[in-house]
């Protein structure tokens, strides 16, 4: 079993920053992939970035260039970096990590762009 915690969600104006954290617990070496996903009220979940244990990113076109993800192994932590914030990006932010056999989800943690 694996546990992820997620935190850094808040609100934030038009053009801010935001760093989310996804803290892992448990089986965390069966991970192969960790990533973060998004749900806005009234849309589907949607993959903003991924990063595999190799090191290999992954990005939503809309967030490329604003949106960094990163790991640090040491402490089986997933960041995810977001400057220049738009309204369009508030939404609850999920963490995920990847087995070879299923996928483990965080509680989520509200992001709100707004002035």
């Amino acid at each position: 079993q694996v546990q992820l915690v997620e935190s850094g969600g808040g609100l934030v104006q038009p053009g801010g920053s935001l760093r989310l954290s996804c803290v892992a617990s448990g089986s965390i070496g069966s991970l192969f992939a960790m990533g973060w996903y998004r749900q806005a009220p009234g849309k589907e979940r949607e993959l903003v970035a991924t990063i595999t244990s190799g090191g290999s990113t992954n990005y939503l076109l809309s967030v490329k260039g604003r949106f960094t993800i990163s790991r640090d192994n040491a402490k089986n932590t997933v960041i995810l970096q977001m400057n220049s914030l738009k309204p369009e990006d508030t939404a609850v932010y999920y963490c995920k990590g990847t087995s070879s056999s299923r996928g483990y989800w965080g509680q989520g943690t509200q992001v709100t762009v707004s002035s």
